[in-house]
């Protein structure tokens, strides 16, 4: 693994930081005031981002994307992630790598719409009973003739109201296992608009303002079998080949805020004096500072070196794990650090500070919570010796 950027690298983080800075940053207050993010905003800094090439920059090259590397998709989105998450997510959208496992028939009616920026797309797994234990799911889909018949809940189902369908997973029958029976799930794709299909407002949320969630219901609602992503009864295996780096995407995003924090609380050390001196010399602020990079830079590298290995091949769920609990835990201490730095004025919204650190709590819950992620590396270390 080489740590030097490469000029390609370098060049990709230099133009998603100027765009980002000049088009997201001065319409973070009002998404934030206002909690809502207006479609026009949307349709013209889309525009924007699509002519300066980072629109859909994570998909490869012959579907129309930019074709980065992993490491490189990881710096574009730590860029990205300096910003209100519904103006990059949304403006800059990244359509889920989980539409390239569908046939070309399907891509040409879900992909290649969302790459051109024509809709986006909604990911629907967590229920009200079911979130680290998707197993649990009690949402259904029966065979009845040529169609598939779907019944049940989702809910925290993000952007679903922007979206142009939905990827939903159910339940579609069980398996004995030697631990009990176990549950089959299926994907399906589902229009919007389809007969028995809902999609109701979710609840309010304090982090991330103006990137909304929703509740989807189901009742009767009828899809050709031709709606079925990947195979049936095997839901999960679509998902966990594709949605792995999920993790790293939010690790990367993580990494852009908890940058900007720390870049924020190092220019107010410096230039905030007290008792004759600039605060970043008192022991108390200048430790912290210390500690804040050293975990920031901690965290990158889990994070840099899990994208580097997911393109050699050898990348583990453990790596990826390690990645998203490291740095969304380390955004945490960041965010928190740095108002404790700026003092009382961290807490006003003249400052990204108070955004950065609601926005941080969500990180260690969404794409598998931090006790999932310790699960999983505890697993991965316990499994050789038989644990």
């Amino acid at each position: 693994m080489h740590f030097a950027l490469t000029d390609e690298q370098r060049m990709i983080v230099e133009t998603t930081r100027a765009f980002v800075e000049a088009e997201l940053y001065p319409l973070e207050a009002e998404v934030e005031r206002t909690g809502h993010l207006p479609m026009e905003i949307v349709r013209e800094v889309q525009s924007k981002a699509i002519a300066a090439g980072l629109y859909a920059a994570n998909m490869p090259e012959e579907v129309g994307g930019a074709g980065l590397d992993t490491l490189s998709w990881l710096l574009y989105e730590r860029e990205l992630g300096r910003a209100n998450y519904a103006l990059h997510w949304t403006c800059v959208a990244r359509p889920s790598n989980i539409l390239l496992a569908g046939t070309e028939a399907q891509r040409e009616r879900y992909l290649y719409p969302c790459i051109r920026g024509e809709t986006w797309d909604c990911l629907a797994m967590t229920e009200p009973g079911a979130g680290s234990d998707l197993r649990g799911m009690q949402a259904t889909a029966r065979p009845d003739g040529g169609d598939w018949v779907l019944n049940g809940t989702k809910h925290f189902i993000s952007h679903a109201d922007i979206a142009g369908f939905a990827i939903v997973f159910m339940a579609t029958g069980e398996e004995d296992t030697p631990r009990g029976p176990k549950k089959r799930i299926t994907a399906f794709f589902v229009d919007k608009g389809t007969p028995g299909f809902t999609v109701r407002p979710g609840y309010r949320n304090v982090s991330h303002r103006g990137y909304t969630n929703a509740i989807l219901e189901f009742d009767d609602c009828r899809v050709p079998a031709s709606n079925v992503l990947g195979e049936v009864h095997r839901g999960f295996e679509v998902a966990n080949e594709w949605l792995g780096a999920t993790r790293l995407q939010v690790a990367a995003t993580c990494l852009g805020r908890a940058d900007r924090a720390l870049a924020l609380a190092l220019r107010h050390a410096a230039e905030r004096r007290q008792f004759g001196q600039a605060i970043g010399r008192f022991q108390g602020v200048g430790f912290k500072l210390a500690d804040m990079a050293m975990e920031l830079k901690a965290a990158e590298l889990l994070t840099w070196e899990a994208g580097w290995k997911f393109d050699q091949g050898s990348v583990t769920d453990a790596d990826m794990a390690m990645a998203k609990l490291k740095a969304s835990e380390v955004l945490a201490m960041v965010a928190d650090e740095a108002i404790q730095i700026h003092g009382g004025m961290g807490l006003m919204d003249e400052l990204p500070l108070e955004r950065i650190w609601r926005d941080a709590r969500i990180e260690r819950i969404w794409e598998g919570t931090s006790e999932i992620q310790r699960h999983i590396i505890s697993r991965a270390l316990l499994r050789p010796l038989g644990g």
